[in-house]
C-alpha cells in the first residue's frame, strides 16, 4: 500500500473479490517508510517479507510500489501482480491490470473498463438520486456556473437527492453548494467512514461530473444509471473511455446549458474485480 486512497481502494477491490471466490490470508504491507529499489532487487532483500509466509499473490497499484513488487517476488516467490500501467515495461510483471483506455496489451494484460474498486450493488431505493461533483483537472476545462447550474436543475427535479463533492471541487463552489442545499449537501471531507460507497449502493441514480473518471466507473460497479455532467474540452484516453461508455449505452451524458435528458442509460452492473480475480485464479 503506497497510502493513496484511489490507490488502495484498487487493491482492496480486487483482494475483495478473491476472497469472495476462495480462502484469503492477507498481509498488508505499507512503503511510507520504505526505499527500496533496483539494489533490493538485485540483492535479493525485501526485509518487509522475513516473517511472512510465502505469497501466491503479491498485488500492488501505484509506481511507488513496482520495485517492491519485484524485490518481493525475487525473495519470496509468488507472482507479481501490477494495478495500472507500470512505470516499468510489463514484462516485468506476471500481470498487469490496466484500464482499456491506457492502450496496454500483451498476455500477461488483463484490461478493464476503469480502474478497479471494490464498490458491490446494494438494495436500491425507488427514485434516489446522488450526485457526485469533481473539479479542476488536465483532462476537462471546468465551469463552476455551470456545474451549479447543472446540479441546482437536478435538485429541482428530484427530491430524494444528496450531493457531495471531492479534493479537487474549487472553494467557490464548494461554498455556494453549501449555502443553497445545505440539508443533502455532505462536503467530502466530512463523510463519515463508508458513506458514500452506501449511498452509491442504495441510489438507483447517480450523476457524476466528466472529470470523475473513477467515480463514474463505481457508480457502473453499484449498478446505479449513470449520468454525466458533461465539460468542455475532454481529451486524452480518459475522454475517449468516457465515449465508449456513451456510445455502449451505459452512461447519458448531459450537455451543460441543454434540456436535462432523461437517464436512460441501461443498468449494467461493471464487476471488474470479480472478473480480474477469475482469471488470476484460473489454473491456465
Amino acid at each position: 500500500m503506497d497510502g493513496k486512497p484511489g490507490h488502495e481502494s484498487q487493491t482492496l477491490g480486487l483482494v475483495s473479490a478473491l476472497e469472495r471466490l476462495t480462502t484469503v490470508q492477507v498481509h498488508t504491507i505499507s512503503l511510507a517508510p520504505l526505499r527500496i529499489g533496483f539494489w533490493h532487487w538485485l540483492l535479493k532483500r525485501f526485509a518487509p517479507g522475513a516473517n511472512l509466509p510465502a505469497p501466491d499473490l503479491i498485488i500492488g497499484a501505484g509506481h511507488r510500489t513496482h520495485w517492491r513488487l519485484l524485490a518481493a517476488r525475487r525473495c519470496y516467490g509468488g507472482r507479481a501482480v501490477a494495478l495500472m500501467s507500470p512505470s516499468l515495461p510489463t514484462w516485468c510483471f506476471d500481470t498487469v491490470v490496466a484500464p482499456e483506455h491506457d492502450g496496454l496489451s500483451g498476455a500477461n494484460v488483463i484490461q478493464t473498463r476503469g480502474v478497479l474498486n471494490a464498490m458491490r450493488p446494494g438494495e436500491k431505493r425507488a427514485g434516489s438520486t446522488l450526485v457526485l461533483v469533481g473539479g479542476e483537472g488536465k483532462h476537462f476545462a471546468w465551469d463552476d456556473a455551470a456545474v451549479f447550474r447543472a446540479v441546482s436543475q437536478l435538485a429541482s427535479a428530484h427530491e430524494d437527492l444528496q450531493i457531495t463533492d471531492s479534493r479537487r471541487t474549487p472553494p467557490a463552489l464548494r461554498q455556494q453548494l453549501a449555502e443553497a442545499f445545505a440539508s443533502s449537501y455532505q462536503p467530502w471531507e466530512s463523510c463519515p467512514q463508508g458513506w458514500l460507497h452506501g449511498q452509491l449502493a442504495s441510489a438507483e441514480m447517480a450523476w457524476v461530473t466528466e472529470d470523475s473518471v473513477s467515480m463514474i466507473y463505481e457508480a457502473l460497479s453499484a449498478a446505479c444509471r449513470v449520468g454525466l455532467i458533461g465539460l468542455t474540452g475532454g481529451r486524452g484516453r480518459l475522454a475517449q473511455g468516457i465515449a465508449r461508455l456513451e456510445r455502449d449505452g451505459l452512461v447519458t451524458r448531459w450537455a451543460v446549458g441543454t434540456n436535462q435528458p432523461a437517464l436512460n442509460a441501461r443498468v449494467a452492473v461493471l464487476a471488474e474485480a470479480d472478473r480480474v480475480a477469475n482469471i488470476l485464479l484460473s489454473p491456465n
